[in-house]
């Protein structure tokens, strides 16, 4: 299992023990995370699983693919360097400590 620390936009923390293999977003979802919305499913189809991840974290996750890029083209307030798409985010044990804080809404 790797912890995964979300941080709600109004400063609610939620650490989660997310299993090897479900992507971040499930983790979120099937704690009943609020803030990620995750309308298309996990399909990299829409925005609302974004994040921003902790600047300590930026280097450590694989690169965004450019299906990824695209769709936060259409998130809140992306930042170039921190936002990431949470369904695009595979658990690994390598993931253990992540932390991601939510953005103020989905779009």
């Amino acid at each position: 299992m790797a912890k995964i620390t979300y941080i709600e936009h109004n400063g609610t923390v939620h650490e989660i023990d997310v299993k090897p293999g479900m992507t971040v977003m499930e983790g979120a979802r099937d704690n009943g995370v609020p803030g990620i919305e995750a309308d298309c499913g996990g399909a990299c189809a829409c925005s609302t699983c974004h994040v921003y991840v902790a600047p300590e974290w930026v280097d450590k996750l694989p690169a965004k693919d450019p299906m990824e890029e695209d769709m936060l083209d259409f998130a809140w307030e992306p930042d170039p360097a921190r936002s990431r798409l949470t369904c695009q985010l595979k658990v690994t044990d390598a993931l253990d400590g992540l932390v991601v804080n939510l953005p103020e809404k989905q779009i």
